[in-house]
């Protein structure tokens, strides 16, 4: 793809809800790592088996953060085993199988590889991969193609009127130490 055609390319954001159809995975939160080449599920009990002279691979996910509801099992044909650096600069064979993502109207195959990412802030990281020619990230930006997250947001209280009426009678007198025709 040439310079030209990459502003036609729908914008994403840092961070984005994906569904991963194939695995039953409605909504995930993953972060877009343009700085990863390769995209990671959090994945536990990981178990590689043969079936009928081909290798599967067995494992359990946790799609949403913080919400350790077990699913089902999950079972796929393994692609491949693959030595990948993570974000601690130590090297893991991981498995790695190949699936539908989907993200806003767009639907299409990446390779997936499948790591305990518990203690990571994302469930999952679409990586560079996935991602080339056929998005443009802003990095300033969450959720461009997708909603947000669905919980209320913590912020600061609003203050009471009492608390409200002080602050201005005390703001009125600090002025007035500096009008001089007061």
């Amino acid at each position: 793809m040439n310079a030209s055609e990459r502003p036609h390319l729908p914008l994403i954001g840092w961070r984005e809800r994906l569904a991963l159809p194939d695995l039953q995975v409605v909504s995930v939160k993953a972060k877009i790592d343009t700085g990863a080449r390769s995209s990671a599920l959090h994945a536990f009990d990981i178990e590689r088996f043969s079936q009928n002279g081909e290798d599967f691979v067995r494992f359990r996910v946790h799609a949403s953060q913080g919400s350790h509801k077990k699913t089902d099992s999950i079972e796929v044909k393994l692609l491949d085993m693959r030595s990948v650096r993570n974000s601690g600069g130590k090297v893991e064979l991981r498995p790695v199988i190949q699936t539908l993502v989907q993200l806003g109207d767009q639907q299409w195959p990446i390779e997936l590889t499948l790591t305990n990412r518990n203690v990571m802030g994302f469930r999952m990281l679409l990586g560079r991969q996935a991602v080339r020619d056929r998005f443009l990230v802003d990095s300033g930006q969450s959720y461009l193609q997708s909603s947000g997250p669905k919980r209320k947001r913590k912020g600061l209280k609003k203050p009471k009127n009492k608390q409200k009426n002080e602050n201005s009678n005390f703001v009125e007198k600090f002025i007035a130490l500096f009008d001089p025709s007061a």
